[in-house]
């Protein structure tokens, strides 16, 4: 009997362009800081690193500036700039020739960043509050890699938002120029939307804050601008309610994002995206959460963290997610789908070689046959 995970399916959300899928696995975004210099330009390295994964039924690429004020770590892509998007044409050339699907997740990282990406300025966030035990990487001329703490950032006043959200249509349809299938909106990890959704990170009192339903202004005007400029069926968006990193910890995020799931569901988009814990103590999402997401969103919706065939099998059989996304295990196995499903062992990635660097510990890792 065929695994759930390995069956083809489609993102529709009643879309009249659905997207098909081979399977039903997903590589999950992660950072790895591998862009070429200055410029922070999309590379040959990244499109064969991505290329190589394509027997996922889709990938979601590393976490992409919109701006050049929306960066928090050193190396990380853009997709503002011509250069960039000729750069990121490349990548997505070689996905599609080796049959895959790809979509750039985009972000702005708000107040999980440093002066040093600001031209000397403070971060900007929904309100001038320092996260507490947070650091970015940050690469300076001749140096390694070294982790600094974030500083105070500035609360945004309301011409701040509006070109945020401005910058979030355009890198969306820069994305779409550059051969992207579609992107996805980080709303999670800490970063500026998870910011606005939070209460213990958005103190503000106008209507970006305060009530529940001002705190999701912002990630449904982002999502609204992005759709009108592309399409809401090539909209997927990244939600992170069990994740309280980056000092992120707020009673009122889980009902927070079910409200958001019900308007997400309205609008149309692609996908929904749940970014699960992934550490070993991480805290367990209840099932009923996951029923009370289904029962407010009826379209694709996509979980990731420590995921194995069991659990995958699990979540997929249940109806409480169609696709199921895999992160490190996506790092050293380029062929991990045909690993799984043929009970071949799993290589080890190296971790210290997850950020910055060249080819080594990147896209060197040999598929099993």
């Amino acid at each position: 009997m065929t695994h759930p995970l390995f069956t083809p399916t489609s993102m529709s959300n009643n879309s009249q362009q659905p997207i098909t899928l081979l399977n039903r696995m997903v590589m999950a975004p992660m950072t790895r800081a591998r862009t070429s210099q200055p410029g922070n330009i999309p590379n040959e390295m990244m499109a064969e690193y991505y290329a190589q994964r394509a027997s996922a039924g889709l990938i979601i690429t590393e976490a992409t500036q919109i701006s050049d004020d929306s960066q928090g770590y050193s190396f990380t892509p853009g997709v503002y700039t011509s250069e960039h998007i000729q750069g990121w044409r490349t990548v997505t050339d070689a996905v599609h020739q080796a049959g895959g699907k790809i979509f750039n997740q985009l972000w702005h990282v708000g107040r999980v960043s440093h002066t040093h990406f600001q031209n000397g300025e403070a971060p900007i966030a929904p309100s001038a509050i320092q996260p507490i035990d947070t650091q970015v990487w940050i690469v300076k001329d001749g140096e390694d890699g070294t982790m600094f703490p974030c500083p105070m950032p500035r609360e945004m006043n309301t011409d701040d938002i509006k070109r945020v959200i401005a910058d979030f249509a355009q890198a969306a349809e820069n994305a779409i120029e550059a051969g992207f299938d579609g992107i996805e909106i980080h709303g999670g990890n800490g970063y500026l939307i998870d910011q606005f959704l939070r209460t213990n990170s958005n103190k503000r009192t106008d209507e970006y804050g305060g009530s529940r339903e001002n705190r999701l202004r912002f990630l449904m005007e982002v999502v609204e601008a992005v759709s009108a400029r592309i399409g809401a069926e090539r909209v997927g968006v990244r939600l992170a309610p069990f994740v309280t990193f980056k000092d992120m910890d707020c009673p009122d995020i889980v009902p927070t994002i079910l409200d958001a799931a019900e308007r997400l569901n309205q609008c149309g988009i692609a996908y929904m995206h749940l970014s699960e814990a992934d550490w070993d103590d991480a805290p367990t999402i209840p099932d009923s959460f996951r029923v009370a997401l289904r029962e407010r969103f009826s379209g694709t919706i996509i979980v990731a963290g420590r995921y194995d065939l069991k659990r995958a099998e699990y979540i997929l059989d249940a109806g409480y997610a169609d696709l199921v996304a895999f992160g490190r295990a996506f790092l050293a196995n380029p062929d991990l789908a045909h690993r799984l499903a043929n009970d071949i062992a799993l290589a080890e990635a190296d971790n210290t070689k997850l950020f910055g660097g060249n080819k080594s510990g990147y896209s060197d890792y040999p598929a099993s046959v």
